[in-house]
């Protein structure tokens, strides 16, 4: 059953970019005739948001800000769709896409905590609530980065990112249409408890990988069994040690032949933050 509605709603995510792509294309394929790199619209995207959740919310302007907000989402959609069209697509673009989202993502809660925080909310608990969603919507995309990073998985869970953003938007705008505040207090209240859900879903998903497979558990050491295994000159002191010369044994150069050396690997920068 989790299967199916895992397949179903991915089939659903990509009908939904089908359907936009086909409204966004001309837009997108202006821009790039125009000579606009898909980064600077990723720029300007974020730049959009953020000065719609930072300069509306806290002034109490929350259908106004979501409006705003709303048109500079669709950048994210934009500059995928010119990557994709104009042959651009690289490592750089995913990784200044992936950041700036997250920035994007900490300007809408945060424009949420200086609202409540302020004379327009009035409620220093809601703030403290708003701002618990925000750390853990942002640990929930960081565990998932960290995982990948290791060579594991950490995707999934209760509340991903489009979950958390698109039912904030979506309540704040009729929250404050409707003046029912009550609405958005408590899809806040919903999406700091499903964020923090999804951060131990991910951790126990985690933790299972590594159980399930102990020899990739360390970082770039093999796992040596016992220390006289991990070190062989110290298994057997009276044993001749492999590294000292012996004036019997033939020149392994003499022939010609290369001495090889195994390779030691180190592990990589710990590189961590989506799209959930």
């Amino acid at each position: 059953m989790v299967t199916r509605l895992d397949y179903d709603r991915v089939a659903m995510i990509s009908r939904f970019r089908q359907f936009w792509t086909k409204v966004i294309s001309p837009i997108a394929n202006l821009l790039l005739r125009l000579g606009v790199s898909a980064d600077a619209v990723t720029l300007v995207g974020t730049i959009g948001v953020s000065a719609g959740a930072l300069i509306f919310f806290p002034r109490g302007h929350l259908w106004l800000g979501v409006v705003v907000i709303t048109c500079f989402v669709f950048s994210d959609l934009i500059d995928g769709y010119m990557a994709r069209t104009s042959g651009t697509s690289s490592k750089w673009g995913s990784f200044l896409d992936s950041t700036l989202d997250r920035l994007g993502d900490g300007a809408v809660f945060g424009g949420l905590v200086l609202y409540y925080a302020g004379s327009a909310g009035h409620s220093r608990w809601m703030a403290a609530v708003t701002l618990w969603a925000l750390v853990m919507g942002a640990t929930t995309s960081y565990a998932r980065a960290k995982a990948e990073s290791l060579g594991l998985q950490a995707s999934g869970g209760l509340a991903e990112r489009s979950d958390r953003l698109v039912s904030v938007l979506v309540i704040a705008f009729f929250s404050d249409v409707l003046n029912l505040p009550i609405l958005l207090k408590i899809v806040l209240w919903a999406i700091a408890i499903a964020s923090t859900i999804t951060v131990v879903q991910r951790a126990v998903s985690v933790r299972k990988q590594v159980l399930a497979d102990p020899t990739n558990a360390r970082l770039g050491t093999p796992t040596a069994p016992n220390p006289a295994a991990a070190d062989p000159s110290t298994a057997n002191p009276t044993a001749p040690n492999p590294s000292a010369p012996n004036p019997t044994a033939p020149n392994p150069t003499s022939d010609g032949s290369v001495a090889r050396s195994a390779e030691h690997k180190t592990p990589g920068p710990d590189t961590p933050p989506t799209t959930s």
